[in-house]
C-alpha cells in the first residue's frame, strides 16, 4: 500500500517447517523446526523510480524448534556423562523458544506497476532475541535415586543446548512477493 512516493507498507507472513538431526556433547535429537512469522513492514525507496528499497518492520515471531532425545543404538541416553537406559528413563524432550516480538531489517527490489501483477523481493535479518530452551524428563520407571539424578542431568543438559542454540539470535530471511494493483 503506498503511503507517500519513496514509501510503502506492507504485511507479510512466513511459514517453514523443517526437520532435521542434531546434538549437543552427550544427546541426540530429532529436531522439528517450525518457522511462523506475521508481520507490518515499510519499504522507502531512496531514489525516485528505483526498484531498490530499505525495509523496517516488526513481525510477531512464532518461531520454535521441538526437540526430541534419541537413544543411542544401545538403547541408551548419555546425559552429562551419566548412561541411562532409554526404557526406564522415559521420554527428554524440550522446546527452543524466541521473543515473539522482532524486529526486521533488510534490502530488496520490486517494481509497482499502476495496474496488474508485480514482483518482490527481499533479503533481511529478525532479530528474534535470545532463545529460551527447555528440557525436561518424563515417565522415568527407574528408582527415585535414579530418576533423580536423570532430572539433574537433564538440567545440565538444557544448559548445554542453551549454548548450542544462543548463535540463533538472528534469523536470516529472504522473500519473494506476488501483488496485483486494480
Amino acid at each position: 500500500m503506498p503511503l507517500r512516493k519513496n514509501m510503502n507498507a506492507r504485511l507479510g507472513m512466513g511459514y517453514l517447517t523443517y526437520s532435521y538431526s542434531g546434538s549437543t556433547r552427550d544427546m541426540n535429537y530429532d529436531l522439528s523446526m517450525k518457522a511462523r512469522t506475521y508481520d507490518a513492514l515499510l519499504d522507502w525507496y531512496p531514489r525516485e523510480h528505483s526498484s531498490f528499497h530499505v525495509t523496517g518492520g516488526l513481525a510477531y515471531n512464532g518461531n520454535k524448534i521441538d526437540a526430541q532425545a534419541r537413544p543411542n543404538s544401545g538403547g541408551n541416553y548419555t546425559v552429562n556423562g551419566n548412561s541411562y537406559s532409554a526404557a526406564a528413563a522415559g521420554k527428554i524432550t524440550g522446546q527452543v523458544d524466541f521473543g515473539k516480538v522482532a524486529p526486521y531489517l533488510g534490502v530488496g527490489w520490486s517494481k509497482a506497476s499502476e495496474k496488474g501483477w508485480s514482483f518482490s523481493t527481499d533479503v533481511g535479518m529478525l532479530f528474534q532475541g535470545s532463545p529460551h530452551t527447555s528440557l525436561s524428563s518424563s515417565g522415568c520407571t527407574a528408582g527415585a535415586a535414579a530418576c533423580n539424578q536423570l532430572a539433574t542431568d537433564v538440567a545440565k543438559e538444557n544448559a548445554r543446548l542453551s549454548d548450542e542454540v544462543s548463535r540463533f539470535k538472528v534469523y536470516p530471511v529472504l522473500r519473494v512477493g506476488v501483488s496485483y494493483k486494480f
